[in-house]
């Protein structure tokens, strides 16, 4: 046990090792400059984003979620659960019985 622990230490410690070694160095980095983008500027003109698309249909308001979810019946889980008893109780049962 102190053996698979020792061998276990050794690859953790080399792995970090390793992973400190290849990391990259911030000297080497160089950030490109966008003074531009915040500086102050002029608001842009509204432009639709559906120009082009003449067949999108467009409509206000909400729908309750009644009207378009479809129902579901969900089965309480205690009837689920003596549904599937009487049909087990159903079945064919084995003839033979195995002891040893």
């Amino acid at each position: 046990m102190k053996t698979a622990l020792f061998v276990m230490c050794l690859l953790c410690t080399t792995a970090a090792l390793g992973q400190a070694s290849a990391a990259p160095s911030l000297q080497s980095l160089q950030f490109a400059s966008h003074a531009q983008a915040a500086s102050p500027q002029p608001m842009a003109q509204e432009r639709s984003l559906l120009e082009g698309a003449g067949s999108v249909t467009t409509a206000h308001g909400e729908r309750p979620l009644w009207e378009v979810a479809p129902v579901i019946h969900e089965i309480p889980l205690g009837d689920a659960a003596r549904i599937q008893k009487k049909e087990h109780a159903k079945v064919k049962k084995a003839k033979v019985v195995w002891e040893n």
